[in-house]
């Protein structure tokens, strides 16, 4: 073997090592090993190449870390004996040379390091060395460090010679002689004077060298180098020396004066670089030097946060070239997401082990102590806000105390770093600071400020913020204007004298000081204002929110309707006064109108105009929209939410919120002109019938739900929501800044609940109702939703809002409702187990609770047995263990049966129940189940009752009251059920708004009927059985209707319809209820007897009201209560005598009855007949009953002209309705009827005339009817009828009591005003000119000549009057004989002026009563009653007249 070959030969032969190798296993004999060492010898004599000696030694797999254990034992033995082969040479050939031997080897290992790395061109030109240059390199240091270990290489001269020719090292070769111990890079920096030159221009190469596509060893050699030089560096740099040597303090700075070097190549690639494209890659690698990693391996944990610190201070003080007024200008662009992403990810890194008060405290210190680079200082305070949510409060207290420092010394420093800090915070959005806006008030607002302590301080501060107004942004001005500083009123001049300066720049800046806004804020604008009619839009929401909140107009309104007239007038009542469809319940926006125009502060022109707009369209939508259509935006935003997605897998919280920032930085262009922080809790509008625009509004909606949708299944994958990162959260609320695109999200969930729930998969579900849970507990104390229809009475939050979509009137959507809410109420369980006590029921919404608790009970029977205590379920029903709900909610196989069911047994789910808020009270329950269709019930009629019934009787009868039950009292239930009836309807008409496809009919009402009726016949079962030791049951529901129809407000034809509405819907129940439960039977002394007290009560209060046809009641309600009567007389021992008892009463104290009873008498009659016979077996009618009988019979027989029979002996108003029905009854034969005025002759008897007088009251009630609907009615039978009357009764007084029913109280024409309504009654006076202009002149004479006619015309006239005057509206005239309303009143004065000539004098008193009656209304008629009273009063000069 020839040891002179090249390295290309020898790399084909077997090496010295390896022939040792092959014999090492045997076991030579002494004589063979000794022949052998003489071998050895020879062969080394014979050659004369060290440096191809030492590539022989060795094994050049040695990095191979596969190899065997056996064959790396053999190999290290056989490695070991080279090496002292090698030695000995080395010495030999030393002593024949006669040199050192540690010189000798040095040259030897230079010359094969050389040979391995290549010329210095090469080197510089690779960087880093490539495998097999790595693996000899080992080899070749392996070998070394055997020398070394036998004393034949010097270290130091090794690095001498390394050094000789001013040769750069090698970084990677300077690691392995550090990683092999050779020469460690503590004694490099040490010993080598030029070390910071060479190891900066080295590890910036290294940090720019790119490592091929795929080629992982040279990427981990260089983390290794870097990571390895780094730690040395930082331990040999910052390690704390109690008495360190001159060498010490040497080799200290020169660490420091490297890592200085290598930070600020680094701020300077982040100074010229705009984008991270153009910073390289070789800035970002060192910043991820920094790394915490570091602990415990190179350096201390003290040792590295002085390093930390050292470099957090070179990085906020470097190039400090800006001055505090180019950081008030420049502010705006240097927030968290404007910021370079290289200087934000240092940030990080140095702050990664320090405390946030740490770094607060730090920077502080900084600040006091050097010249600080703005920029850096405050980008790192918007990195530290962002990343670390509880900055905030630290940062609050920092604020605090530099206010505290600079009002006590009267520092400027202090007070100006306070303000920036400030600012700083609030361009970063209300989710991470408060606004500047209410920092400022906060702080200089009221008089406990520290400006506040004394003038001095205070000018201190009115000059600081004038010495900022050059350079200060309008927005900052404007806010320094809008809310002052406190400032007592002594000193008032002070502040004005700033304010005036403010203006006069804003001036300058062309920013209109009157088109301010009233609460204008800025925090987060970016230094753009909005529009003034959009500012102005802004205003009149925060107003209307302050007045709703405090009740009181604010007192930015008043000052500006005073002092800033142009924009209050101009701009902020345009906004105000929009038109839009008003709601039928005043709302906040009414009822701000109302107090401003009660204040004079509305032009009642302007008002009245928006009255008549508000008209004829409907409200509009406004404030400012991005008309920018253009695809970027939507691409950017896009790419961003798909990054967090990303971030959100690897759970990189800090970077969450980052990316968060730049969302909500891309969302503001896209949604402009928001305001960052109301002022008191705006309202906003959800337009439930208007689709969401404009459609780039739309798609980002859209994008935001769908990533929404995705990031809860991915982090539902790794954790169940209570050991989630608050990412969902932060998430929500960074949308929350943004009002137009907070309503735009509700909005589209709004419809996607209500109209598109089929088309939503199960893993959109879960996500919407995961976002419905965050949105309404970040709104805790934000906005409030107002449904446009407004379907809810006043503003709700935005859980109730989003709860009104989920309709439960049909299968399909009870399924979706009870999937969506077993998601949300699931997530929200689960999500309150990580938070206290007091934030857990944030994250459950009420609303969808109590939908659960409906539906739940409703589609699985199962559940309706769970008994509930306070404590949960009881019994065999609680577990020990209850399921997993998440799991549960989230299971791909399983179903909303089985979530449902778990989530019902679960113990917190049952806990809420007792809690007031979440708990389902009865009416609640009944409104709902009210809203289902029959048709499409999830349940069938079987079921539904059962169900119905088990609702009613076991669950709601027995809990308490104060959980929403009736506490056991079963008329406290009838009285629910029945309320529940009554308000049905008006609800549907509500609901239909709402929801448009429900409808009136297939609804539950039959349902709820029945269980009324079924509870009706228990309560007076549950009486009889028990004595009338309660009150009955007729007097609890005519007193729970009667409460109803009480109306305390002014009369109103709104009140009217409503009272209207709700007795026909009083009478349908009635009707659906036992007749004889409508007649108290009372026993006193052993004996029954009626008590028709409440009954006749109730008509003559209410069912009068609500008469159709006019003064009548219904046929079906006549039959019923007569019914009723009947039955409840059957009851009692002497049933003929207690019925004519009863009827007796009724025909004196009720004669709406009566009437009605007389004119419906012939279909009555069949049907009573038939009852009382089933009753009393056989007995005869009561007598008072066969009276009707007789007069009925009685008024045929006169109409038809047959001989006329003896009067019967009633009352004067049963025999004229007798008449009445008669004559209507055939057609008004004009014959009968004139036949039946020949016999009823008034000068014959009293009697004759008070029929008569009844029965032209019943017909002028005709003629009143046939006025109000003609097309219903014949009015000119009406009127020749009348006229037939009033002709018969001219002479007598008695017919005028007719059109003035109230004049008589207690006389015998009294029940005419108890037949009619009081607004029909007040429509007399109609109709009595309207019958007196069709009459003749005699006749008018005639009635002139009566007593009481001038009174009666008098009074008859301002009555009608008084009724043009208030606006009643009188039915226009249809057909060309009928007069015209307007054209009655003219001619009625005209009637009037010619009547008080001819009218006989009267009392003096009284005509001088109806003169000042007139005097206001009508100065001409009462000017003809004083002529009338004293003729002679009138002068000489005008007798021509």
């Amino acid at each position: 073997m020839s040891l002179s070959a090249s390295c290309e030969t020898v790399s084909q032969k077997r090496t010295l090592s390896s022939l040792l190798a092959g014999r090492v296993v045997k076991r030579p004999k002494q004589e063979d090993a000794r022949r052998l060492q003489e071998a050895a010898i020879q062969l080394l004599e014979q050659q004369q190449d060290l440096c191809g000696l030492l590539r022989e030694v060795g094994n050049t797999d040695r990095c191979n870390i596969f190899r065997e254990q056996k064959q790396a034992g053999s190999e290290g033995a056989t490695s070991t004996a080279a090496c002292s082969l090698l030695g000995f040479e080395l010495r030999r050939r030393a002593l024949q040379l006669g040199v050192p031997a540690a010189a000798l080897s040095v040259k030897m290992v230079l010359e094969r390091l050389t040979e391995i790395t290549g010329s210095e061109e090469e080197e510089k030109r690779r960087g880093l060395l490539t495998s097999s240059q790595r693996v000899q390199l080992c080899v070749l240091l392996e070998s070394s460090r055997e020398l070394l270990s036998q004393g034949a290489l010097c270290p130091k001269l090794l690095w001498q010679e390394y050094r000789r020719d001013q040769r750069l090292p090698n970084l990677e070769v300077v690691y392995h002689l550090h990683f092999y111990n050779i020469l460690t890079l503590k004694y490099i920096i040490e010993s080598d004077e030029e070390a910071r030159l060479w190891m900066v221009s080295q590890l910036k190469a290294l940090c720019g060298r790119t490592p091929p596509h795929g080629d992982d060893e040279t990427k981990r050699a260089q983390q290794k180098v870097l990571t390895t030089v780094v730690g040395v560096l930082v331990g040999r740099g910052f390690e704390l020396i109690q008495e360190p040597s001159a060498a010490d303090r040497r080799a200290s700075l020169l660490c420091c004066s490297v890592l200085d070097d290598l930070l600020f190549w680094l701020l300077d690639t982040v100074e010229k670089s705009l984008t991270l494209r153009c910073a390289g890659a070789g800035a970002e690698l060192w910043i991820h030097m920094f790394d915490a990693s570091l602990c415990g391996v190179s350096a201390s944990v003290e040792t590295l946060q002085r390093f930390f610190t050292h470099s957090l201070t070179q990085t906020l003080t470097y190039k400090p070239q800006l001055t505090v007024s180019d950081a008030i200008a420049l502010q705006n662009e240097w927030t968290f997401a404007k910021a370079d992403r290289l200087l934000t990810s240092l940030f990080r890194k140095l702050a990664v082990i320090f405390s946030v008060e740490q770094l607060l405290c730090h920077l502080q210190q900084v600040l006091e102590t050097h010249e600080v680079n703005w920029k850096h200082v405050l980008c790192f305070l918007s990195t530290l806000l962002v990343y670390h949510p509880c900055a905030q409060l630290s940062l609050r207290e920092l604020l605090s105390r530099l206010l505290s420092s600079a009002f006590e010394a009267y520092d400027l420093e202090s007070v100006i770093t306070a303000f920036l800090l400030a600012r700083q915070g609030a361009l970063e959005g209300p989710a991470v600071f408060p606004s500047y806006s209410s920092w400022f008030k906060m702080s200089f607002g009221g008089g406990s400020g520290h400006h506040a302590t004394s003038k001095k301080s205070l000018v201190f501060l009115l000059k600081f913020l004038s010495d900022l107004v050059p350079f200060e942004p309008p927005q900052y001005l404007k806010v320094h204007i809008l809310q002052p500083p406190y400032v007592p009123v002594k000193h008032r001049s002070l502040l004005m004298e700033y304010v005036s300066l403010a203006k006069t720049r804003l001036a300058d800046l062309k920013e209109s000081v009157e088109d301010m806004g009233l609460y204008e804020d800025v925090s987060g604008a970016g230094g753009a204002s909005l529009q003034p009619q959009c500012q102005a839009v802004q205003d009149v929401e925060k107003a209307v929110s302050l007045f709703e909140s405090t009740g009181r107009i604010s007192a930015a309104v008043m000052e500006a309707s005073i002092f800033r007239r142009p924009y209050f007038l101009a701009r902020f009542l345009p906004a105000l006064l929009t038109p839009r469809m008003l709601p039928v319940k005043a709302d906040a926006r009414m009822s701000f109108m109302e107090a401003l125009k009660k204040a004079d502060k509305i032009p009642s022109a302007q008002y009245s105009s928006y009255v008549e707009s508000c008209q004829k369209q409907r409200q509009q939508d406004g404030g400012a929209v991005c008309l920018d259509t253009s695809d970027e935006p939507l691409e950017v935003l896009k790419i961003q939410l798909q990054q967090f997605t990303e971030l959100l897998v690897e759970g990189n919280d800090g970077e969450m919120s980052a990316q968060l920032s730049r969302i909500s930085h891309t969302l503001s262009v896209v949604f402009p002109g928001r305001p960052d922080e109301p002022v008191g809790r705006t309202v906003i509008e959800l337009h439930t019938n208007t689709p969401l625009s404009p459609e780039l509004h739309v798609k980002v909606v859209n994008m935001i739900l769908r990533n929404f949708c995705q990031c809860v299944l991915d982090a539902s994958r790794a954790n169940p929501p209570n050991k989630q990162s608050p990412w969902a959260s932060r998430f929500v609320g960074a949308l929350l800044g943004n009002t137009q695109l907070l309503s735009g999200l509700v909005q589209r969930l709004w419809d996607l609940f209500h109209n598109q729930a089929a088309s939503l998969s199960p893993a959109h579900l879960l996500g919407l109702a995961v976002f419905a849970v965050h949105l309404h507990a970040c709104m805790h104390h934000g906005p409030l939703v107002q449904l446009v229809p407004p379907t809810l009475p006043e503003p709700v939050r935005v859980g109730e809002a989003l709860s009104s979509a989920l309709v439960c009137s049909t299968r399909s959507d009870m399924l979706f409702c009870v999937r969506l809410c077993v998601a949300a109420l699931c997530y929200g369980i689960c999500r309150g187990d990580s938070l206290p006590q007091q934030q857990q029921q944030d994250y459950i919404l009420n609303s969808f609770y109590k939908k659960l608790l409906y539906l739940i009970p409703r589609l699985s029977p199962e559940t309706r047995g769970t008994p509930i205590t306070a404590g949960g379920l009881n019994g065999d029903h609680q577990e020990e263990n209850p399921p997993g709900l998440w799991s549960s909610a989230t299971d791909a196989n399983g179903t909303w049966r089985k979530s449902a069911w778990d989530l019902w047994r679960h113990p917190a789910f049952r806990q809420l129940e007792h809690t007031p808020q979440y708990q389902l009270s009865l009416s609640e329950w009944l409104a709902i189940e009210l809203r289902v269709q029959r048709s499409e019930d999830a349940l069938s009629d079987p079921e539904r009752q059962e169900y119905q019934q088990w609702a009613c009787w076991e669950l709601y009868l027995s809990r308490p009251e104060e959980q929403g039950g009736c506490g056991g009292d079963t008329r406290m239930l009838c009285s629910h059920l029945l309320s529940a009836v009554m308000d049905q309807q008006q609800s549907n008409q509500s609901l239909q708004k709402l929801h448009h496809r429900a409808s009136e009919t297939g609804s539950c009402l039959p349902d709820i009927l029945s269980r009324l009726q079924e509870l009706v016949y228990d309560m007076e079962v549950t009486n009889l059985c028990r004595g009338s030791s309660r009150p009955d049951v007729s007097d609890f529901l005519l007193e729970s209707v009667s409460q109803r129809c009480s109306s305390s407000g002014p009369p109103s034809i709104s009140a009217e319809l409503s009272l209207q509405h709700t007795l026909s819907t009083w009478n349908r129940v009635l009707l659906a209820l036992p007749a004889v439960l409508l007649v108290k039977v009372r026993s006193e002394g052993g004996r029954e007897t009626l008590e028709c007290d409440t009954l006749i009560e109730h008509v003559n209060q209410h069912q009068r009201k609500a008469c159709s046809p006019v003064g009548l009641l219904s046929c079906h309600l006549t039959s019923h209560l007569l019914r009723g009567l009947l039955c409840a007389g059957a009851r009692c021992g002497r049933s003929r005598e207690e019925v004519n008892k009863a009827w007796s009463q009724i025909s004196l104290r009720c004669p709406l009855l009566l009437v009605s009873t007389a004119h419906w008498w012939e279909r009555l009659s069949p049907v009573l007949l038939s009852l009382w016979r089933r009753l009393c077996d056989g007995e005869p009618l009561p007598e008072q009953l066969q009276l009707l009988a007789d007069c009925q019979n009685w008024a045929c027989s006169l109409e038809k002209g047959l001989p006329s029979s003896p009067v019967p002996t009633a009352a004067a108003l049963l025999l004229a309705a007798s008449l009445h029905r008669a004559w209507r009854g055939h057609g008004g034969n004009e014959r009968g009827f004139s036949a039946a005025l020949g016999v009823l002759r008034p000068e014959r008897s009293t009697q004759h005339r008070q029929v008569l007088v009844f029965l032209l009251f019943l017909c002028v009630k005709d003629h009143l009817s046939s006025l109000l609907y003609p097309q219903e009615r014949n009015l000119q039978r009406a009127t020749d009828v009348c006229s037939d009357l009033l002709l018969a009764l001219v002479d007598s007084a008695d017919w005028l009591l007719v059109f003035q029913p109230n004049a008589q109280e207690g006389g015998v024409y009294q029940p005419m005003a108890m037949v009619m309504s009081d607004e029909l009654t007040r429509l007399m006076p109609w109709a009595f000119y309207s019958l007196l202009l069709q009459q003749s002149a005699e006749l008018l004479r005639r009635a002139a000549r009566c007593p009481g006619f001038l009174r009666t015309s008098v009074l008859c006239y301002v009555a009608l009057l008084q009724l043009f005057l208030e606006g009643d509206a009188l039915a226009p005239a249809c057909r060309p004989d009928q007069m015209e309303p307007f054209r009655i009143l003219s001619r009625a004065k005209q009637l009037l002026l010619r009547v008080i000539p001819q009218t006989p004098p009267t009392a003096p008193s009284s005509i001088r009563q109806l003169e000042s009656q007139c005097a206001d209304l009508d100065p001409e008629v009462a000017s003809a009653l004083s002529v009338h009273l004293d003729p002679h009063s009138l002068s000489p000069e005008m007798d021509f007249l």
